[in-house]
Formats: C-alpha cells, structure tokens, sequence
C-alpha cells in the first residue's frame, strides 16, 4: 500500500471509533510520526493532505523542516532537555507533547519570556503507569505542582499526554487511557485551564484510545510502514 492509502485507511478507522463513542470525527486530530522517516516520506504524506507531523527527535526536526511546505505543523513528541529549549522555540513548533518534568516547564517559560512573542503551547505528559524507567509526572505530582505550573507565564498548558506501558492487546491499554481523561477531568476542575487536549494512542492502539477521550492521536509505523534502527556498534 502507498503512503496515500495507508492515511486513508487510518482515517478511516478513527472515524470509525469516533463514531463508536458518540464523537464527531473532526474532534479528533492526526499526528503522523514521521520520526526516522525520510523527508521524501512526509512529502507523500503531504500530498495526502496530511499536515501534522511528530518528530521525538529535534535535531531530526531541524534536518526535515527546511526540506518541506512551510505549512506543516511539526510536533515534538519526545522529552526535550533543559538545554534544547532555546533551539525548540526557534523552530516554531505547532505543539510540545510531551513537557515531563517542572524543570523543562520552567525553562520553556524562562526562555519564551525572553524570546516568544506569544505564549509556548505544550502538554504535560503523565506517567500513567507510575514505572520508574519513564518519563512524565506521576498524577499526584501534578495534582501537587499544579498552581505552581499554572502560574508559570509564557507557558499555555493545553492538556496531557501518556504513553502507556506496552500491552498485548490494544484494550489493555485502556485503562491508562481513562485514567488520564480522569485526570484531565480532575485538573479542570481545579481551574483555571480548559485543557482541551488529550493526546494519547499510537499504530497498535489509538481507536481505545479514540473511544476514551484522545483528541490527538500519534501514529507511525501504520502510515509510513515499519522502522529500520541503526544497530549500536
């Protein structure tokens, strides 16, 4: 299958699973993870009238950009060091999925003050599964940290973001899913941010996570096909 079709199978299949939960399929948005991905890719991609692009990587971002319409909306969708914060916000990104720590959102705020006309659009990403191994805050740390992250200017705080642990089953996945819509759910009611945003579910998953609530869904290897790694020497 080409690129073209593969983006209209997946679309099809999150307008099904919108539909399924009572949705309007347009509520839902398409991130295709071009990560490792030639330029070439995204341009077939692009010419299937996709516009929304996640990179983990920034530096990979930086290489891919300048090679393609300057309408893509490029999302970083991998953890972003303290260090890299000034080169991100240069870059003009449409989104920053996944802020995982005070520190990171505290230097984006610091930096955009500085640098930034307009408020950073960002997510928080929550360690849904509580493992030590990954990244993003534990839902009782953001519940702890919240007043203070709300607080903090030149950051606009439009939801979360999760990456559960990997399962067997896309359904299994679906209780990280609804533990995050809770959370959401939790945060808003404490005020004062709408956060609109919920960005969860990959290729093996994303119509559970449709079903409970994602507006943003990132999805890879069902577009692009499967990734070859470099092997570490």
């Amino acid at each position: 299958m080409s690129i073209a079709e593969r983006l209209a199978e997946v679309r099809s299949r999150m307008a099904e699973a919108a539909r399924r939960s009572g949705r309007d399929a347009d509520a839902v948005h398409l991130v295709a993870v071009s990560k490792t991905m030639p330029a070439s890719a995204v341009a077939e991609a692009y010419a299937a009238q996709q516009r929304d692009f996640g990179e983990n990587r920034l530096q990979e971002l930086l290489e891919k950009k300048p090679l393609l319409p300057a309408d893509c909306r490029w999302h970083l969708i991998g953890p972003l060091q303290r260090n890299k914060v000034r080169k991100a916000l240069a870059v003009g990104l449409q989104l920053i999925h996944a802020v995982d720590k005070m520190e990171v959102a505290a230097a984006i705020s610091r930096i955009a003050s500085e640098v930034s006309s307009a408020p950073v659009r960002v997510l928080l990403e929550v360690n849904v599964d509580e493992e030590t191994s990954k990244h993003g805050f534990s839902a009782a740390e953001l519940r702890r940290l919240w007043e203070e992250l709300v607080r903090l200017p030149m950051l606009e705080i439009r939801g979360l973001m999760c990456i559960p642990s990997p399962v067997e089953k896309a359904e299994y996945a679906r209780p990280a899913f609804a533990a995050l819509r809770t959370l959401a759910e939790d945060l808003r009611q404490r005020g004062p941010l709408a956060l609109p945003v919920l960005s969860m579910g990959m290729s093996s998953d994303f119509e559970v996570a449709i079903e409970e609530g994602a507006t943003h869904v990132r999805v890879g290897s069902l577009i692009f096909g499967a990734r070859s790694y470099p092997q570490a020497n």
